[in-house]
């Protein structure tokens, strides 16, 4: 089995995900993954994937860590190479999943970046100059949801006072409450919502649907105007979390709302505010 065929194994593995019910962004990622990691295998003249062993993927994952990518980063391709392995042993392309014998990089999670109220509220208030702009701040604001999340949303999962938020991967559908804020932004946004046959909520100008990577480029932008720094897209996600319970929302209950399958991954984000959360079960504005 020669290197040149191995794209067309990793459109079929991709092929197979897709079948499953995998969500766009997590098919994007794995071949993504795996292409990097197809291009190493070529610098290094591995013309036969059934010669790919453990000493060839450390030396992959070694210079990915090299090159700057987080540890986080790299176990996630890890990750990724593990499963098309497995894909490959089920299709009996391969004997065994010489991927299991590599260790993940050891990784310490980071204070998560949280936007201080004054930081938010100019990036609120610059948002505003483009109505829709203004809707996708205030939206991941004020619930919660990941960017993919805001993205796949379409006009009937707008319920008066919540959202429901599809089910992907193996994330089961949840509604996240709308407070006064984030209802006004969606009617005052659907005011102006060109007219089209498609049913997602955010659209391009041409009645296409707006994809993750074009709301991606509209919220870092504003983040750059407003000169607020080491910031992402998925920070103000970050924020929403720290921010509700700093006024006292209860941990269950955010987790709840963002869909954080472990407590643990809300309570990490108790040390990047003054927090005190209690038994409030209901969000606030922020």
């Amino acid at each position: 089995m020669e290197i040149k065929i191995l794209p067309s194994l990793v459109e079929k593995f991709i092929k197979k995900l897709e079948k499953e019910g995998k969500s766009q962004f997590t098919l994007i990622a794995y071949k993504k993954d795996l292409e990097q990691f197809l291009g190493f295998l070529s610098s290094k003249e591995v013309l036969d994937i059934r010669d790919v062993n453990k000493n060839i993927i450390e030396e992959f994952i070694k210079k990915l860590v090299e090159q700057g990518y987080t540890k986080k980063s790299t176990s996630r391709k890890l990750n990724s190479i593990r499963t098309f392995f497995k894909f490959l042993k089920s299709e009996g392309l391969v004997d065994y999943n010489p991927a299991l014998d590599v260790p993940h990089p050891k990784y310490t999670p980071s204070t998560p970046r949280v936007l201080s109220k004054i930081e938010y509220m100019a990036l609120r208030d610059y948002a505003k100059k483009d109505q829709r702009t203004y809707a996708l701040v205030e939206l991941l604001l004020q619930t919660g949801i990941k960017i993919g999340e805001l993205a796949n949303l379409r006009l009937n999962d707008i319920k008066n006072d919540k959202l429901i938020v599809r089910g992907y991967d193996n994330t089961p559908q949840r509604e996240v409450p709308l407070n006064k804020s984030a209802k006004k932004v969606i009617e005052d946004y659907l005011k102006i919502r060109p007219k089209t046959a498609d049913d997602h909520l955010f659209i391009t100008r041409t009645g296409k649907p707006l994809l993750v990577r074009n709301i991606r480029q509209i919220v870092t932008r504003c983040l750059k105007e407003v000169g607020i720094e080491d910031a992402t897209v998925n920070d103000l996600r970050n924020t929403f979390i720290a921010h509700q319970l700093a006024k006292g929302v209860s941990i269950e209950y955010i987790a709840k709302i963002v869909g954080h399958k472990r407590l643990s991954s809300t309570e990490r984000f108790l040390s990047a505010l003054k927090t005190n959360p209690d038994k409030k079960e209901r969000l606030v504005e922020l």
